[in-house]
């Protein structure tokens, strides 16, 4: 049913991905599919990586060891932006077409008072993809 899954992570709060990262390695081990693992990063130095390089092979060692792991077939995907926190939507929509992922999972946290003003980004995601969005907490 899907070939490619695309799961955005933040490799500085891992901890808080893991329910959504074991429903993506289900998925992907159930259908046979690939998993594509998106990070997004700046050009100057933060808690992950002191450049984008840097990030890119940490999110490609990242990739590798989900693979191993769960027994899937996976790689890492690392995005540069000037502004991550306000482009992260479309980045992870840009990233769906660039890729021909048929499902995105990601993580979610629980509503919270200013959802009702400023949607979360598995909400917009939700509602702009064109393909199913499964939204974990």
């Amino acid at each position: 049913m899907f070939k490619k899954i695309l799961v955005p992570v933040d490799l500085g709060h891992l901890d808080r991905l893991q329910k959504a990262l074991a429903v993506a390695a289900a998925e992907a081990g159930h259908h046979a599919a690939s998993v594509v693992y998106m990070g997004v990063t700046e050009e100057t130095p933060g808690a992950v990586a002191h450049n984008p390089k840097e990030y890119e092979a940490k999110l490609a060692d990242f990739a590798a060891e989900q693979a191993k792991a769960h027994g899937i077939t996976a790689e890492g995907l690392a995005v540069v932006s000037t502004d991550p926190a306000a482009e992260i939507n479309k980045l992870i929509l840009k990233a769906v077409k660039d890729t021909g992922a048929d499902l995105v999972v990601m993580a979610s946290h629980p509503p919270r008072m200013l959802d009702w003003i400023l949607p979360s980004h598995g909400g917009h995601v939700a509602e702009h993809a064109e393909i199913s969005v499964f939204v974990i907490r």
